[in-house]
């Protein structure tokens, strides 16, 4: 049994769940209101299937919006299969989950923004190593407990 609870991948899991609900829905019922979705995603993830001239001409990453026009919206447990408009041609995607790097909303300010192990490594590789320290054994001196009147914030 590990020594540690996963947060990161059980928080990213349940990010996706939440993306792949939202767009459950788009897919039965159609955007409510002004919501629209930017999403970004890893156009080089082994599992992304978009056409040869899209992953040319973004080699690394793309952005789709999800707004006004598209079609064919498939929501399944691994990603979605979408046809967009690209200048006047419909071309249709699939993103799997795992490949999105940003969801946003901007109608009502939301987004999500999913890290990679590999930029947490990049990350940790750049950081300067520091010494070891001992650890102190002596325990944290406790502080009183202060109460806070709500009165002086209220309007």
């Amino acid at each position: 049994m590990p020594d540690t609870i996963d947060y990161g991948n059980l928080m990213h899991r349940a990010m996706r769940g939440l993306i792949q609900e939202v767009l459950a829905k788009i897919a039965k019922t159609g955007l409510p209101g002004n919501h629209h979705f930017f999403v970004t995603f890893d156009t080089m993830h082994p599992d992304v299937e978009i056409a040869d001239w899209l992953s040319d001409r973004y080699p690394g990453e793309m952005t789709v919006v999800i707004q006004h026009w598209f079609a064919n919206l498939e929501v399944t447990d691994e990603g979605f299969t979408i046809t967009l408009n690209f200048g006047d041609n419909p071309e249709t995607l699939y993103i799997p989950y795992d490949a999105i790097k940003t969801f946003v909303d901007p109608s009502v300010e939301f987004g999500l923004r999913f890290e990679t192990q590999d930029d947490q490594s990049a990350e940790i590789a750049e950081a300067p190593m520091q010494e070891m320290v001992e650890p102190d054994d002596t325990p944290p001196t406790r502080k009183e407990a202060e109460v806070v009147s709500l009165d002086k914030f209220r309007k």
